[in-house]
């Protein structure tokens, strides 16, 4: 289950190196001290997290029929918003977060010295890591809803796991990773995950009663490369793949890479110069 290891792998990270920037910039300017505070607000952002998305399941699972089509749509198309805001903030964010981070940092010892200092800590790690996380929920909702089993849960657990194990090599300096090129990649791929689980969202939406155009089949590889498939689940796992799509859910799916996608492989803007 390559979609939901990767996804939250790249999530993950990108929490992870949050906590590391923090961290690292309280260690090398001798405040190593408040380190503690850090994991203070990583695990009130977990528990959110996690009672964000038990909150919503139990929700999901006392609903009608109709009315739980319905929910796995608008969670999809959450779904979709969140993983191309993250791609996009990413990219625009990543060469200044550091920078940004450390003002931060500075700002709280100079500002709120003391017992505002260990807050403004945990708030900044809070903030992070509760981001990362209710981001996670609504597309690891909307993919476990398409792929049913426990195996798209262990994958996310996997890519937890092993973002949590690249940050610490991170911040130990024992692993250097080529980042820029890891959130590209990850980021393109993260786009055909939007995309098929939007046309996903079309179909729960035609199921759930409230959208009933474009429903003519553009094909049938019902005979072919059936959805039960091995490489059928594979591919309706990883990019929302059906064996018999209509009209409408290809045409969204091609609209919105047609746009996502263009904007995403574009040059990045240089950056200005600092004023002194």
């Amino acid at each position: 289950m390559l979609a939901p290891l990767l996804i939250m792998l790249r999530e993950g990270l990108e929490a992870a190196l949050v906590v590391v920037i923090i961290a690292a910039y309280l260690r090398r300017t001798g405040r190593g001290a408040w380190i503690g505070a850090i994991w203070v607000g990583v695990l009130f952002a977990v528990a959110l997290s996690l009672f964000v998305g038990a909150g919503l399941q139990f929700l999901h699972a006392g609903f009608p029929q109709k009315t739980q089509e319905g929910f796995e749509a608008a969670v999809a198309l959450i779904a979709v918003g969140v993983l191309v805001w993250m791609v996009f903030w990413m990219r625009a964010a990543a060469r200044s977060i550091r920078a940004t981070l450390e003002r931060g940092i500075d700002a709280a010892f100079d500002t709120a010295p003391g017992q505002g200092t260990i807050w403004a800590l945990i708030a900044m790690s809070f903030f992070a890591v509760a981001r990362e996380g209710l981001e996670s929920v609504f597309f690891l909702l909307a993919i476990f809803e398409q792929s049913p089993g426990p195996a798209a849960p262990l994958a996310a657990l996997a890519g937890i796991a092993i973002s949590v194990v690249l940050g610490f090599g991170i911040y130990s300096g024992g692993m250097r990773l080529d980042l820029r090129r890891f959130f590209r990649v990850s980021g393109l791929f993260i786009l055909f995950v939007a995309a098929g689980l939007l046309s996903g969202a079309l179909r729960s939406l035609h199921e759930a009663g409230l959208w009933n155009a474009l429903q003519i089949p553009a094909w049938d590889l019902s005979h072919v490369l059936p959805n039960a498939s091995i490489l059928g689940t594979v591919l309706s796992a990883l990019f929302g793949y059906h064996d018999s799509p209509t009209v409408g859910e290809v045409g969204l799916w091609a609209a919105f890479l047609a746009v996502t996608l263009p904007l995403f492989l574009r040059p990045a803007p240089a950056l200005l110069p600092q004023k002194a």
